[in-house]
């Protein structure tokens, strides 16, 4: 397949400069709940969930969602498919979970390419949750199981799904990749499946939650204001068995002054002790929670094109 043409990508995925996100006219997206009889603990929180928008502009949506009680999915269908999943986890500081800039924004540009995403609304710890710090985790889980279980039916290889997580969603995709925590009690036979992704892609990702590198506020609203050592090190991605894990994609800017660069740089240094197959792409501007619209005239624009390539040489896409 030849290297993709920037602008095609951009155009269809709305983000020309004069629509530079998510477009707000069109159909409403298809949208999979990940638990049909409600979310585990809905009867233990009192939330009102809702979806803010951020946007001041007619033309595009920037929105947040707050409180999530219901998780889900909406999917993203490409014109032609090529068998390829991704599961894509926005950021938000495990305040909120982004829906467009490192959701939709990006799925669209992933869809040009062939690949049918999925773009996941989860649970957040700090919404007092009784699984505490693992409430996003079980959802991501559940997401990626879902994906591989109605991969065939939709047309889909179940053995090429890819995880993309974004900041705080890049810490939960490496917990998706690496995790041992205890998972959730099996409710039906979608939880029969696989919770491990093919490929792993981690943009900008919140890893070390150990001072001085931690994002401080995705740690304080995953374990609290006072975590234990042993909970630190437990949720950090530097320090999870990563052998045996997917093929894995780090991508950062240098500049980045929210989550800076060191997280990328020791977890590189993590799967390479684990001899996990890894590429670490840093580039020299592109701040934090770029995603695909906010990068035009600057080095990390490419970033798409490089996940396409590593993904095309491990097998995700042909």
């Amino acid at each position: 397949m030849p290297a993709l043409d920037r602008r095609r990508l951009l155009l269809a995925a709305g983000l020309t400069a004069a629509a530079p996100g998510t477009p707000r006219a069109g159909a409403e997206d298809e949208q999979w709940p990940l638990w049909p009889l409600g979310a585990p603990g809905r009867d233990q929180v009192s939330l009102r969930p809702e979806v803010i928008e951020r946007s001041t502009d007619p033309r595009w949506h920037d929105r947040i969602a707050v409180q999530t009680v219901e998780p889900l999915l909406t999917v993203v269908r490409p014109e032609r498919p090529n068998g390829a999943s991704l599961l894509l986890i926005p950021g938000g500081g495990y305040r909120w979970a982004v829906v467009d800039k490192e959701g939709l924004d990006c799925a669209r540009v992933f869809a040009t390419a062939g690949v049918t995403c999925f773009v996941l609304r989860y649970r957040l710890p700090g919404d007092g949750w009784p699984q505490g710090p693992s409430v996003a985790l079980q959802d991501a889980r559940r997401a990626l199981r879902l994906i591989r279980a109605r991969a065939g039916g939709a047309g889909l290889d179940p053995a090429r799904i890819a995880v993309l997580g974004a900041s705080a969603g890049g810490h939960l995709a490496g917990c998706l990749a690496a995790s041992e925590a205890p998972d959730h009690e099996a409710i039906d036979a979608v939880d029969e499946q696989s919770r491990r992704p093919d490929l792993n892609v981690l943009l900008y990702p919140v890893a070390t939650l150990s001072d001085p590198f931690a994002h401080a506020g995705s740690r304080r609203r995953l374990l609290g204001d006072s975590p234990t050592d042993a909970d630190v090190g437990a949720w950090s991605l530097e320090r999870m068995p990563w052998a045996g894990a997917a093929a894995t994609v780090l991508v950062h800017a240098i500049d980045d002054a929210s989550v800076p660069v060191e997280n990328a740089l020791m977890l590189l240094a993590a799967l390479r002790a684990a001899s996990v197959k890894v590429e670490a792409h840093l580039f020299e501007e592109g701040g934090h929670g770029f995603g695909v619209r906010l990068i035009e005239g600057r080095p990390a624009r490419v970033w798409p094109d490089l996940v396409l390539a590593f993904g095309r040489r491990h097998g995700w896409i042909d």
